[in-house]
């Protein structure tokens, strides 16, 4: 399309719907009506690029809405949602003066559940396709099409005054981030580039410690597996293959963030990774005070057993390397009755035992835990942790 590239489009597409659903419109009709417009812009766009192609597609689209609202059978539910007032954005971030944004924080309606949210950003904010959202999830199209679907019929008819809160957008682009790094959509970059925009317009620490979280962690995806596709734990990584500027961005995002002295899961979190990515080998690491920094997070909850059990695990680990792994095995043995069914959990006791010097205890500690993991990458790693520890 001349005029305007695809990239400049995908950017541009989630201003107009927002700017549509802010003024009142219900989300599923503003975006039918967008698509026509786009399909209107396709046909038009070649020969007569328009100057302003925002207001363009914002026109054609509010055209759109205004002809669907002359159908007898809602005349009058739709005319009283023409005269309303438009509504003030009523999120954490205040008055942004960011259409995107603010289309974030409604796809975090709390009536969604997490995975309609994210379906739902993916689609509505990040401007990806129904099928590139599948793949990244690796479930077929008819199904992401039907949960987002749904999602759009749960909103319908909203005005949508009250958006998810900060917290429920913060959850909902860190499991965007988790989901992972495969397919055709690299969703950890789709994840961080929203979480940067978050930044822009609030100063909520918690905000800029996800980012930071993000790059560090992110910054060691070209070690993460080996050239056969194979897992590479953290201590086994070469550490020359770490984004040395991806790491120094989100030292620098961390820092601002603890600076204003409200400390919270994503900060301590980001911490610890920055401990990690400081190190220059796995011998060098700070076990001390990533171990400190795992006691401020386990305390952040009430019952951190049950509520955050691997916070729990991980902190256990950091005490083998301090206090010597008898200790950190004295912590899992502490677990075991409210988690000691987990495959992490046995995992955890074979880098212990293994730690301690004890390869038979950790190779039948790493084969349970091979047995009862469900993701197929980690029970191969974990099978092949245990033939090694056997060896």
């Amino acid at each position: 399309m001349r005029g305007l590239d695809e990239g400049a489009l995908r950017a541009l597409v989630p201003r107009v719907l927002a700017g549509l659903v802010r003024r009142g419109e219900d989300f599923d009709a503003a975006e039918d009506a967008l698509q026509e417009a786009l399909l209107e812009a396709l046909r038009v766009w070649p020969e007569h690029p328009p100057r302003e192609p925002g207001a363009w597609l914002a026109t054609v689209a509010s055209r759109r809405l205004v002809d669907a609202r002359r159908s007898e059978v809602a005349r009058a539910r739709r005319e009283e949602a023409v005269h309303a007032e438009p509504f003030p954005p009523q999120s954490a971030v205040g008055e942004v003066g960011d259409d995107t944004l603010f289309l974030l924080f409604c796809c975090c309606h709390p009536d969604l559940a997490p995975i309609s949210q994210v379906a739902l950003t993916l689609r509505a904010v990040g401007g990806l396709t129904t099928r590139e959202i599948a793949d990244a999830f690796y479930v077929p199209e008819a199904t992401m099409a039907q949960r987002i679907s749904r999602a759009k019929r749960t909103l319908h008819g909203r005005r949508l005054d009250q958006p998810g809160d900060l917290a429920v957008v913060l959850r909902v682009l860190y499991l965007i981030y988790t989901v992972g790094h495969g397919g055709r959509v690299d969703l950890a970059r789709e994840a961080i580039r929203l979480a940067r925009q978050l930044t822009l317009a609030t100063e909520e620490p918690e905000a800029r410690g996800l980012l930071a979280l993000m790059l560090l962690n992110h910054a060691r995806r070209a070690a993460r597996l080996d050239a056969e596709g194979r897992i590479v734990t953290l201590d086994r990584q070469d550490r020359s293959l770490w984004d040395a500027r991806e790491i120094a961005e989100g030292v620098r995002v961390l820092q601002s963030a603890l600076a204003l002295e409200r400390s919270g899961r994503y900060q301590v979190e980001a911490a610890i990774a920055a401990l990690h990515d400081d190190a220059a080998s796995a011998a060098e690491t700070d076990w001390l005070q990533i171990l400190a920094w795992y006691d401020d997070l386990v305390a952040l909850t009430d019952d951190p057993v049950r509520q955050d059990p691997a916070a729990v695990l991980a902190r256990a680990v950091a005490v083998g390397h301090v206090l010597g792994p008898a200790a950190g095995l004295r912590e899992t043995d502490r677990l075991q009755e409210a988690i000691g069914d987990r495959y992490r959990w046995h995992a955890v006791r074979g880098h212990l035992h293994e730690l301690a010097g004890d390869l038979p205890a950790a190779g039948a500690a790493y084969a349970e835990a091979a047995h009862r993991a469900t993701n197929v990458a980690e029970r191969d790693h974990l099978v092949r942790q245990a033939a090694r520890a056997r060896a």
